[in-house]
């Protein structure tokens, strides 16, 4: 995969770029990165990107210029999934990563200021993508979270190829609890069923545990999740130890 980031700060993506997964992702292959100053690719002799909007407002609008030019010059010959950073875009989730991750190429479009001419929108991207319902000083950030959840999906970039699978909002579910060594450490100890060696009551127990966490802390993804039979009965209990207690 190829990805190209259009930012006015290239520099805030060089700890994030050279380090953990997405160097690793790099050295082994899977990915290049690349960041482009679009003040580079400004027409005016002192590199403006922005301007004050029509009509009046506070802030500045980025230009439509620079951004054109900068995305016009990179994806020659191409035709990438091009992505506008925006609060006003669709809420990011890890199903919208695993979409993302079939994609070649990849351009970024990160704005400052007050927002984007609006012909940016309308005529250059194809998709336009929101973290949360949130506002940040620039698309920067959001870049590099969306950048990260989906390079960790790609071919040969985890350590074991199962890693992603049983991530929270990877199966519709929040993951279930993990634990490692020691098996009691102040007196908090590993619940017996992960030391029994039984592989099957194991899954079953992480299941149960992944629906009942998702229960607690975010009902709205049981609303339309297909419930199996056993599940569904879990489930119940689940309601019921609620209206007891």
């Amino acid at each position: 995969m190829n990805i190209t980031v259009l930012s006015l700060f290239p520099p805030m993506f060089d700890g994030v770029f050279g380090q953990s997964i997405l160097k690793k992702a790099q050295d082994k292959g899977a990915v290049t990165l690349q960041v482009v100053d679009i003040r580079d690719y400004a027409d005016n002799k002192h590199k403006q990107v922005d301007d004050y909007p029509y009509g009046g407002s506070a802030g500045m609008v980025l230009k439509p210029e620079p951004m054109f030019n900068a995305v016009e010059a990179i994806t020659k010959g191409k035709q990438p999934r091009i992505i506008l950073m925006c609060p006003q875009g669709e809420r990011y989730t890890q199903q919208k990563a695993e979409e993302l991750a079939k994609e070649e190429e990849l351009v970024f479009l990160c704005g400052h200021y007050e927002g984007y001419d609006e012909r940016i929108r309308e005529h250059l991207v194809t998709d336009e993508i929101s973290i949360g319902d949130f506002v940040l000083t620039g698309g920067e950030l959001g870049a590099m979270t969306v950048i990260d959840s989906v390079v960790r999906l790609l071919p040969g970039v985890l350590g074991q190829e199962a890693s992603h699978v049983h991530d929270s909002f990877s199966t519709g579910l929040l993951e279930h609890p993990h634990y490692t060594r020691p098996a009691d450490f102040r007196g908090m100890k590993v619940p017996d069923i992960l030391l029994s060696g039984h592989h099957a009551k194991i899954e079953q127990w992480r299941d149960e545990q992944s629906l009942k966490r998702t229960y607690e802390r975010r009902p709205d993804l049981l609303v339309d999740y297909p419930l199996t039979k056993e599940q569904s009965a879990f489930l119940q209990t689940l309601q019921r130890e609620k209206l007891d207690s």
